[in-house]
């Protein structure tokens, strides 16, 4: 317990003697002292419930990598530390192992593996335990637990990288064209050590061998001079790699040799019909790099180009662009007397035609009017009259009118012509049953329609 700190399960009491003492006594009353006295207080400590707590604060386990599901790893132990010590029920916080790699056991607190481990994976694992009093769920206790897992030799060595190997073909022997070495994702305890031999298949060739430098490292030496690409361009060289592992992984490797044709220095300058071209020593690497600043300068000057294209088209005034004033034309010819889609023939119609009358929906008037003005009229405008006020009545009834005031144009020709009306909707079907006697009073001008349309008694007399 720190200074300062009570606790009820250690001391639930304490009693204390306290003095109280004048240290200003004035001199003309030292003969009624002593001026000084004492009291006792007794002190009760309170019982409060707390959470549980751990044995540690941090337990250390380790497991290897390559247990199974179930293996118990360690246990971790709490107590509750209130007088009534209630049974303590154990939990993992899941924000802590996601991936769900542990369980624990709810009474007990041992630690066991829900999923297979993976050290190169995940080396190490931090994870924080829950204990809860079973009484009182919301008292709490946390403790950290640090897992570490052991290696397990369970990966193969292999190439760091994909070696461009290439052999000259003026090329001596004994040259040194390649040097090698190897990665492993294991980590074993006295660290990495590899081998490296060719395939027993390729042990006998008479082309490359292998050097072991006995450093994690080798090197590709040629066993002949005289190499022509024209005879093989391209050697596959398999190597074997063994680690220190137990038990010790192997793997195997494929380098591939192209033959080259080289300069006096020994600089390719092209395989297998491949320009090389690498005066400077460059990397495909860096010539990727390269045509890739090229092709991105040419996508930019081309952007340009257009931008300033636009700019000028922008300054030049085009009639035919120009939307200011758009004139519309139309070429049609019209169906003649049977087209009645192009113009309403209903309003070209004879004051004789009588027309329906139908109510309208939207508007239900109280009281309509349809009484004729009471003023005279001259008989001349009477027709007229007649059939202006036929078209309101139709007007005013019509359902497919709009509910508000329209400008309504009506077109009437009158009865006054000798050739009545010149519609064709009162024309009779029967050409037989018209009647043109009246041509031959028109004179000698319609003497050829008179002919054409008259009846024979007539055009004989004519």
């Amino acid at each position: 317990m720190k200074p300062g700190e009570l606790d009820f399960e250690k001391k639930s009491s304490y009693s204390l003697k306290i003095e109280v003492t004048n240290t200003h006594v004035d001199s003309q009353f030292e003969a009624l002292g002593p001026f000084a006295d004492t009291a006792t207080v007794k002190l009760v400590v309170e019982d409060v419930d707390e959470p549980p707590e751990f044995s540690s604060l941090l337990y250390k386990m380790s497991v290897s990598e390559a247990a199974r599901v179930g293996t118990a790893i360690g246990t971790v132990s709490a107590h509750d530390p209130d007088k009534a010590n209630n049974p303590v029920r154990y939990s993992i916080d899941r924000n802590t192992d996601l991936e769900r790699y542990f369980n624990i056991d709810a009474n007990t607190g041992v630690i066991t593996i829900a999923k297979p481990l993976d050290r190169e994976t995940n080396e190490e694992h931090n994870i924080t335990v829950l204990a809860m009093e079973s009484q009182n769920p919301a008292q709490v206790g946390r403790g950290s637990v640090h897992i570490s897992l052991v290696d397990v030799n369970d990966n193969v060595p292999e190439f760091p990288m994909e070696y461009e190997t290439f052999v000259c073909e003026n090329t001596n022997h004994g040259k040194i064209i390649q040097k090698i070495s190897a990665v492993d994702r294991d980590k074993p305890l006295s660290g990495h050590h590899f081998y490296f031999s060719l395939a027993p298949g390729a042990g006998n060739n008479l082309n490359f061998t292998v050097q072991d430098n006995r450093d994690n490292t080798a090197v590709i030496l040629t066993k002949r001079a005289g190499f022509s690409r024209h005879e093989q361009a391209v050697y596959f060289l398999p190597i074997v790699i063994v680690d220190n592992g137990v038990p010790a992984l192997s793997s195997t490797n494929t380098l591939t040799v192209r033959v080259c044709s080289c300069d006096d220095e020994g600089v390719a300058h092209s395989c297998n019909a491949e320009a090389f071209a690498l005066p400077a020593g460059l990397s495909t690497g860096a010539l990727i790099a390269i045509l890739a600043c090229v092709l991105t300068l040419l996508v930019l000057v081309l952007f340009i180009v257009t931008l300033r294209r636009r700019k000028k088209e922008s300054l030049v005034f085009d009639e035919e662009k120009d939307i200011r004033e758009n004139i519309v034309r139309y070429d049609d010819e019209g169906g003649g007397e049977e087209d009645t889609e192009a113009f309403d023939m209903a309003a070209l119609r004879n004051l004789n035609f009588i027309q329906d009358v139908k109510t309208r929906r939207d508007v239900t008037p109280e009281i309509q009017l349809f009484s004729k003005p009471p003023h005279k009229m001259s008989p001349e405008n009477i027709i007229f009259g007649e059939f202006i006020w036929e078209r309101m009545k139709s007007a005013d009834t019509d359902p497919s009118a709009p509910p508000y005031d329209s400008l309504q144009t009506y077109a009437f020709e009158g009865n006054g012509s000798v050739a009545e009306s010149l519609s064709s909707l009162e024309s009779i079907s029967s050409a037989s049953d018209q009647n043109y006697d009246y041509l031959t009073d028109w004179g000698p001008r319609f003497k050829k329609l008179a002919d054409m349309y008259g009846s024979p008694k007539d055009s004989a007399n004519s």
